[in-house]
């Protein structure tokens, strides 16, 4: 088992557990090998190369000890093989986590849900997405949230989602409506928005469920546009997005596809608080291509 580990991660609460965490799966006599690069770039290639078989049978799991800014980039290796994936929440958001059910905030029940699920052979397989070719597991957003995003990866202050609620505040004062030409399975859709999100997973941002009916082995995206509201109105309307009520308001459509494309001047998309490319970009869902650690629908 390969244990990626972001020290960083939730304001260094994810260096703080490495070392409890890689005990607790060394305990049940885990193979554990701890990654962690000096940047992005340097853990995905040393994550890689840990994998990779070389003299023994390579990595059977690789668990993410961090953020979904983690999870992204161990998805990009783990994607579309045998490779399961386990997630022990510690980042900021944690929406990945939270859409696959995983405890949030309590390491020692999040590994014992990783090892579980390896004493009873019961993998998860879940969708991923793939944009510009790269994958991501929960939400691709674009327009005001994508901008939010940016301007609150800029942040400093203050800690956990507090810190999207401040940027949202911020980006409300100067964002304007977007003109798109979107194009789900084929059919074109010329509309203004304030926002495009493309849901494998239901929530961003730490628990804004965004495409709350979005289900992660579907083999669909759902697909949230929001058109062009005031100011007042959108103050109004977001506390809903933490419940999912807010697909209720007239300006909200919410469709599904199997790929999308969006095309929009002047914006960019992120997938797991990533950024992935400007647009225009065109999602896929790839079914099944996740092995997770997670417990299994339906099972006793």
């Amino acid at each position: 088992m390969v244990l990626l580990a972001n020290p960083t991660a939730g304001g260094g609460r994810g260096g703080r557990l490495v070392g409890l965490v890689a005990a607790l799966l060394r305990a049940q006599g885990t193979g554990v090998e701890v990654v962690s690069g000096r940047d992005t770039d340097d853990a995905f290639d040393l994550l890689r190369a840990a994998v990779e078989p070389g003299v023994d049978q390579g990595a059977d799991a690789v668990v993410a000890l961090g953020g979904d800014g983690l999870v992204n980039l161990a998805v990009q290796v783990v994607a579309e093989t045998e490779i399961a994936l386990g997630i022990v929440a510690a980042g900021t958001g944690n929406d990945v986590a939270r859409a696959l059910g995983l405890p949030l905030g309590d390491p020692v029940a999040a590994v014992d849900v990783i090892l579980k699920a390896i004493g009873s052979g019961q993998v998860r397989r879940v969708d991923a997405g793939r944009a510009a070719g790269r994958w991501f597991a929960g939400v691709l957003s674009s327009g005001f949230d994508s901008m939010v995003n940016e301007r609150a990866n800029r942040m400093r202050w203050p800690r956990g989602p507090a810190r999207y609620n401040v940027a949202i505040a911020a980006e409300l004062r100067t964002f304007r409506p977007v003109p798109y030409l979107l194009e789900l399975d084929g059919v074109r859709w010329e509309t203004e928005a304030m926002l495009v999100a493309v849901g494998n997973g239901s929530s961003y941002g730490g628990g804004m469920r965004i495409c709350p009916g979005a289900d992660l082995a579907d083999g669909l995206f759902d697909v949230s546009v929001l058109g062009p509201i005031g100011t007042a109105e959108f103050v109004r309307m977001f506390p809903s997005v933490y419940s999912g009520r807010h697909v209720e308001h007239p300006a909200l459509t919410v469709r599904r596809a199997r790929e999308v494309s969006l095309v929009a001047r002047g914006v960019t998309a992120y997938a797991d608080g990533e950024r992935i490319s400007a647009l225009p970009v065109t999602c896929e869902v790839v079914p099944g291509a996740l092995n997770v650690l997670a417990p299994v629908i339906g099972a006793p």
